[in-house]
């Protein structure tokens, strides 16, 4: 597949423009959380950090995601952008209140429903995507009347995604860069050119906000920017992968957007095994088990990133070298990452387990000899 240097120009420069724009405006848009009162306290052990700090960090990500959009998208008569531009400002607005006073869970979730309903009624779609089942005769199913509560369903879901794995300093906008950067990639290998221009715009967006949300994070994007960065990549997958590679198209976008996915689904399998409401908050998030386990933040954002990262990777050689090419790149990343963890924090990790482990039979032995 070639890529056309034209486009890789138009690219990077929406890239660039994202990044400063978005870096630029934290600060103003900090200021202005502190004045609203969107301000984060840490009331419970869900939340990493110590201090107050204020949301509302995603506004300056989506401010600089505009700008570059603007001026390097024609969106006149373009009426699919339109309508995922028109759901995403939805899905900003509904953040930016839920930041400053916390909305109830069911009129978040209606809101989310009518904001994905405008792309999806504007022919951003799910049509089809593959069979999984190999030894079918049909390579692909056609959803027909389903498409629009399956596209639905997939947008919000994936909205949601993003904003649950948002738990520790940097995760979510580090996960979603990397999504992004792995549609910019796939989308630049298949000359897709407007997909490749948006997701070069979120990648800059994302990136220019990093150095304020890394830890000790300055400020969090808070609900306004985790379900913004989430409903893009789902409206943005649904154009860039589920319509181009039909053939592939299941596994595709479950590999990119796999940690989010995975995260939610256990979340919510874990919760109704428990009783509990699906939608219920708690600690057993996969960024919850690895601080658990040892690590602290910056080991627990990266192991994460390097998880995200692999699935990534494993998607693009998926659509450029087929599928066993791509199941062997997938084991051989694994083993690298597995290798890598063990030489990067071998011994405090073990330390602390182990340290764990002793005194949780220690509170045995001693139970035993109460009783």
């Amino acid at each position: 597949m070639a890529i056309e240097n034209s486009l890789i120009v138009y690219a990077a420069l929406a890239l660039l423009t994202a990044l400063v724009v978005s870096f630029l405006m934290t600060p103003v848009v900090k200021s202005f959380a502190y004045k609203v009162g969107a301000v984060d306290v840490p009331k419970d052990t869900r939340r990493m950090h110590k201090v107050p700090i204020p949301r509302l960090g995603g506004l300056a990500i989506f401010i600089g995601f505009m700008v570059s959009i603007l001026i390097f998208i024609n969106i006149r008569g373009n009426s699919q952008m339109q309508s995922i531009l028109m759901g995403a400002v939805i899905i900003v607005v509904l953040g930016v209140v839920d930041d400053i006073m916390a909305l109830p869970a069911m009129l978040k979730f209606v809101v989310q429903i009518g904001a994905a309903l405008i792309p999806a009624l504007n022919g951003v779609v799910i049509q089809a995507f593959s069979n999984p089942n190999i030894f079918s005769q049909n390579p692909y199913w056609a959803l027909g009347s389903l498409s629009i509560p399956v596209t639905v369903l997939w947008i919000v879901g994936i909205t949601n995604s993003v904003n649950l794995i948002d738990g520790l300093d940097g995760l979510a906008n580090g996960v979603s860069a990397i999504s992004a950067a792995t549609m910019l990639v796939i989308a630049l290998l298949a000359s897709e050119a407007q997909v490749a221009i948006i997701m070069a715009a979120l990648v800059g967006a994302c990136v220019g906000f990093m150095p304020y949300n890394l830890n000790p994070a300055k400020m969090f994007m808070g609900d306004t920017g985790a379900t913004f960065l989430g409903f893009i990549l789902a409206t943005i997958s649904i154009q860039g992968l589920f319509k181009f590679y039909a053939v592939i198209s299941f596994a595709v976008p479950f590999l990119i957007l796999g940690l989010p996915i995975f995260d939610t689904s256990f979340a919510f399998i874990r919760r109704i095994a428990h009783g509990q409401n699906p939608m219920h908050p708690d600690r057993g998030h996969i960024h919850h088990r690895l601080i658990d386990m040892g690590l602290n933040q910056k080991q627990a954002v990266a192991t994460l990133y390097v998880i995200s990262a692999i699935l990534g990777l494993s998607a693009v050689v998926l659509t450029t070298g087929g599928e066993q090419k791509a199941m062997l790149f997938f084991a051989a990343l694994c083993i690298v990452a597995v290798v890598a963890a063990r030489v990067v924090f071998p011994k405090e990790v073990r330390s602390e387990i182990q340290e764990e482990l002793d005194e949780l039979n220690g509170h045995t032995k001693e139970e035993k000899r109460d009783s």
